[in-house]
């Protein structure tokens, strides 16, 4: 079992789990680094430079806004897709690859593979 996160929610997160964190969903990485202790990757551009590094707890906290809420129940994951099918932020390819990412059932519409509606990929040419 890996080491787990509290998040200021109260929720304990691990490497698995993914949880609302300023409006998006995101997963723990812990760090091997001296700096910093773990980081948090968002679902659909992790690793691509938009990772968030934290050196403990208590700068996560620091920074927990109001759109953070913690793990999210299959319903709320599901409402939350629909919400960003609507959000001009989210390309189509971007949301669909989210649903299959997120617990529960979140409903997949069509393969947005080849008709992507310029999401913030789009904007920043990745």
């Amino acid at each position: 079992m890996s080491e787990r996160l509290e998040l200021p929610t109260g929720d304990r997160v691990g490497p698995d789990d993914v949880f609302l964190y300023n409006g998006y969903p995101y997963r723990l990485v812990w760090l091997d680094h001296e700096t910093y202790d773990f980081e948090l990757s968002p679902l659909y551009w992790g690793n691509s430079g938009m990772d968030i590094p934290f050196q403990d707890r208590e700068a996560l906290v620091d920074q927990w806004g109001t759109d953070s809420r913690g793990l999210l129940t299959d319903e709320e994951w599901a409402a939350w897709i629909e919400d960003a099918r609507d959000d001009e932020r989210f390309g189509e390819q971007e949301v669909t690859e989210l649903a299959r990412e997120l617990p529960g059932d979140a409903t997949v519409e069509a393969d947005a593979t080849d008709s992507d509606s310029g999401g913030l990929r789009d904007i920043l040419g990745l």
